[in-house]
């Protein structure tokens, strides 16, 4: 046989075998569940977690106020969390590279929260507070963009809907800004937007630069249900408010609260990998707000008054789900403690909540 030949038909055996192999290797990938890269990092702390002791004026030395955003790196670090989300109002340039300075060196991410301009002539103010956010490392900033929860502040369709037209365009006025400095803007469903409405914004918008801040327990205050809640946003998702409600009942309607992850109605491990599966790259902040239950008037006709056809199946599910999962023994209250009690309380939620993210939600 000529040798020439036989090596060629011999490479030739190799490379079809070589071919099959890959080819094979490739089939098998395909038929595999993809999966995705996880965000494991620690926990990090949204502001509104310490509402007693940031900028407090309380005399304590167990508990001594946090001034700014130094102060609360220095201790969310001290506690094991991974960043901060914090307010960024009014911020300078000098102090955006103090906290970077502080930040980068204890090895924490940071986020903002900033109010988005209402009109024009704020555009200039909104900039140089993202071009400070943008010094310190926040890459993306939290907003909410009406004046509070939608039941108590709104009495009319008509006059939601009007802020749901100034919301969209304060968002607008927003998104340049955002574009020129490569920042996102992250809206929260804040018991305004049900989880359809703030995601039929973020369809209207169509801009990589405006996203969600996906809380995980408010929309329960609009009786909605909070997977249906997590699974509608979650294509929009930026960043989160993780936390866990317990629920009751009152006169008037529902009662509802931040309580320790574990304890609480939400199924964190599945909300978590949602999350995971749309955004790897989206934070885990956590906003355990220590305070009494919030009443949710919802059998109160004025509650309903913004509602339009809303039918009557989201509030008999509502209040199914919290007679099915009412928290016991009560709902935890804090307005008969001290002030350096509620103090102590506020901290050990947080840290309650911190050890469970890292032992049952692989958070560390």
């Amino acid at each position: 046989m000529n040798t020439q030949t036989d090596h060629e038909a011999t490479s030739a055996f190799m490379d079809r075998r070589e071919f099959i192999k890959r080819m094979s290797a490739t089939a098998a990938a395909f038929s595999l569940p993809f999966t995705p890269s996880l965000n494991t990092a620690p926990m990090g702390i949204v502001v509104h977690s310490y509402a007693s002791r940031w900028n407090s004026k309380v005399e304590s030395k167990k508990y001594p106020g946090f001034t700014n955003a130094v102060d609360l790196l220095e201790h969310c670090h001290e506690i094991g969390a991974g960043g901060i989300q914090v307010v960024i109002k009014d911020w300078t340039m000098d102090f955006g590279k103090k906290v970077r300075e502080r930040r980068e060196k204890l090895g924490m991410y940071l986020e903002g929260s900033l109010g988005v301009p209402g009109k024009p002539e704020d555009v200039a103010k909104f900039e140089q507070e993202v071009i400070a956010a943008k010094e310190a490392g926040a890459h993306i900033i939290r907003t909410v963009c009406t004046s509070g929860r939608r039941y108590e502040v709104y009495h009319s369709a008509s006059e939601f809907e009007e802020a749901r037209k100034n919301a969209l365009a304060s968002i607008q006025l927003a998104e340049p800004v955002l574009k020129k400095h490569k920042v996102k803007l992250a809206v929260e469903n804040h018991k305004d937007w049900r989880a359809t409405e703030l995601a039929e914004i973020m369809k209207k918008l169509s801009s990589e630069w405006v996203g969600v801040t996906l809380d995980f327990g408010n929309s329960i205050a609009l009786m909605e249900d909070p997977m249906t809640v997590i699974t509608t946003l979650a294509p929009f998702l930026l960043t989160t408010h993780v936390k866990d409600m317990g629920v009751d009942e009152y006169d008037d309607g529902i009662l509802l609260s931040e309580v320790p992850l574990g304890q609480g109605i939400l199924d964190l491990p599945k909300i978590i990998s949602i999350c995971n599966q749309h955004n790897s790259r989206s934070t885990f902040n956590l906003e355990m707000i220590t305070r009494d239950p919030l009443l949710v008037p919802c059998l109160k006709d004025e509650y309903w008054a913004t509602f339009g056809n809303l039918g009557g199946t989201e509030l008999a599910r509502t209040l199914r789900m919290t007679r099915q999962h009412k928290f016991k023994p009560a709902l935890p209250k804090v307005s008969q403690l001290t002030a350096e009690e509620r103090l102590g309380v506020e901290e050990q939620n947080i840290i309650d909540c911190l050890d469970y993210s890292k032992n049952k939600l692989g958070l560390k």
